[in-house]
């Protein structure tokens, strides 16, 4: 028993040693770990160290814009007149002086025999007058013959005027009629369309109060969530027939404007034919006088010599006047055959052929696109900054991965009155059809260059009083410095006061650094591509003193 109570208490003394030496050793490590971090807060902090240098900072701007053709030209005719000829569409390349459109010239050129054998027959009238100029060779019979005969044709011209009047108003009133019915055609599809939204807006309440009801339901467990789903899906579908019968009422419109339209050019036109068709009958009339005239004069003066100079006088005035009755005839033949102005593509068609074109109505539109315009719209601070001829980057969503040069051909001289912005066009070559007008484009253009001393963005603090950096003087001290800031770029500040070129500046660190502190610059790297020091963060520079 006491060898056994010996043995307990050797085991204990043993396990109270190692407790002890235990601990001491604990107690040692922990002055050894003290010490180390005593010596680590006195050490001094690991910084990222930049120089500032002198380079050059380039001020860009980008703007948004879209593609537009410099040349935008609307080919309207100058008459009256039905479309016989129109070949082009919308994208088809077109030629300067290249035919485009057609008119139906079948009534201008009636006009133009019509006043060609009215010239030919002043002509001959002043022909004869000019033999019958010597009063002893004429004789008072061949006068009155000829005076005669010029009274019959002047009759058959006024038969002629007349009938022509009564086909005319006939043919103008008939197009009339039928505009009129196309009129009545529209309205028709109007006031059906007008029905159908009312009977859609009737669907989609209905759906709508059918959707309240089963939601209503659902959220007291009467119906299922398929229930309601269907009913908000009927709401949809109602409101999709909504849309459609607006559309439906929109291009009824669009059609009864268009009726009303050639309602309105077909009574104009009716309207140029009754007084053209009058006036021609009056002036039938006046000629029947005027030769009734020349005939009682050649009765009663054909003797007498001042009688046919006056007569000779007249007749060269009617040669003229026949003249340029015909040449106004065959310019108005002209006028039936429109040619493209300008090379370029056609960018709009108005009309078909069989419409009736009125003067002034556009049927194409012409673009030139050799060489198109990108408008974008500029902020007055930044318009300053851009001049004439300047060269722009042009980049296009469409043609991904392209960048286009082009150079600014205008600045608007007037801001927009509603985005107080300023209209910049930039030109570009475009040979090779790539660009098209309506293109959404990017635009960027230098506003400024101004070489001055500059310093990573990271070195700069904002701090209550200002922008500073941490300098790093040749003791490696650190300074706090106030600076004021320039221009600057993605890569860098530019510093106009407070540092000079090759002062080393603090861009991170391990530690907060504090104005006055020893620091240890990092070395760039190591001879595996490491850092020697250890990786710091921006956040833990301290700008305080």
């Amino acid at each position: 028993m006491i060898k056994r109570f010996a043995l307990i208490g050797i085991g204990i003394a043993a396990l109270a040693f190692l407790i002890g030496w235990r601990l001491h050793k604990n107690q040692v490590s922990a002055a050894e770990q003290s010490k180390l971090r005593q010596m680590r807060m006195k050490a001094p902090a690991v910084v990222s160290v930049a120089q500032a240098t002198v380079r050059e900072i380039v001020q860009t701007f980008e703007g948004v814009g879209s593609v537009e053709a410099p040349h935008d030209v609307k080919i309207a005719p100058k008459i009256y007149g039905r479309i016989t000829y129109l070949q082009v569409y919308e994208g088809d390349p077109v030629r300067r002086g290249q035919v485009l459109v057609r008119l139906d010239p079948s009534e201008i050129q009636a006009q133009v025999v019509q006043q060609q054998a009215a010239l030919a027959e002043a002509k001959q009238r002043l022909a004869q007058a000019r033999l019958t100029e010597n009063p002893n060779d004429v004789s008072v019979s061949t006068q009155i013959r000829q005076q005669e005969a010029a009274l019959h044709s002047a009759e058959a011209d006024l038969n002629q005027a007349q009938q022509n009047y009564v086909s005319q108003v006939a043919a103008a009133e008939a197009a009339v009629t039928d505009a009129q019915g196309k009129v009545n055609v529209a309205l028709a599809a109007v006031a059906s369309a007008q029905a159908g939204i009312r009977s859609a807006q009737a669907n989609l309440n209905n759906a709508v109060a059918k959707y309240n009801r089963m939601n209503n339901l659902l959220k007291r467990g009467f119906v299922s969530q398929q229930d309601a789903d269907d009913a908000n899906t009927l709401v949809s579908v109602q409101q999709a027939a909504l849309d459609v019968a607006r559309g439906q009422l929109n291009s009824a419109n669009a059609q009864l404007s268009s009726a009303r339209a050639q309602l309105a050019s077909a009574q104009h036109q009716a309207d140029i034919v009754r007084t053209t068709g009058k006036a021609a009958v009056e002036d039938a009339r006046a000629k029947v006088a005027q030769a009734q005239a020349a005939l009682d004069f050649a009765k009663s003066n054909a003797a007498q010599k001042p009688a046919y100079r006056a007569n000779l006088e007249a007749l060269k005035a009617s040669v003229t006047a026949a003249e340029g009755l015909l040449k106004n005839a065959q310019a108005q033949l002209a006028n039936t055959i429109l040619v493209s102005p300008l090379d370029g593509f056609v960018t709009g068609r108005y009309m078909d052929p069989g419409g009736m074109a009125a003067p002034g109505q556009p049927i194409l539109a012409v673009q030139a696109i050799r060489e198109v315009w990108v408008s974008v719209p500029v902020p007055e601070e930044v318009s300053r900054r851009i001049r004439l001829g300047q060269k722009a980057q042009v980049r296009l969503d469409a043609l991904p991965g392209r960048v286009f040069l082009g150079r600014v051909t205008q600045i608007n001289a007037a801001a927009d009155p509603t985005s107080r912005q300023f209209t910049v066009r930039v030109a570009l070559d475009n040979s090779q059809k790539l660009l098209k007008p309506g293109m959404f484009a990017r635009v960027t253009m230098t506003t400024e260059r101004v070489r001055t001393l500059v310093v990573p963005r990271e070195a700069v603090l904002d701090t209550p009083q200002g922008p500073v950096v941490m300098a790093i003087d040749a003791r490696n001290i650190a300074h706090q410095i106030p600076v004021r800031t320039g221009l600057q770029d993605p890569a860098g500040i530019g510093i106009e006061e407070g540092l000079k070129p090759g002062d080393r500046v603090i861009t991170l660190s391990a530690n907060p650094v504090r104005d006055g502190q020893a620091v240890r610059p990092a070395l760039p790297s190591g001879p595996h591509g490491r850092r020697t020091a250890m990786e710091p963060s921006r956040s833990s520079v301290d700008p305080k003193r």
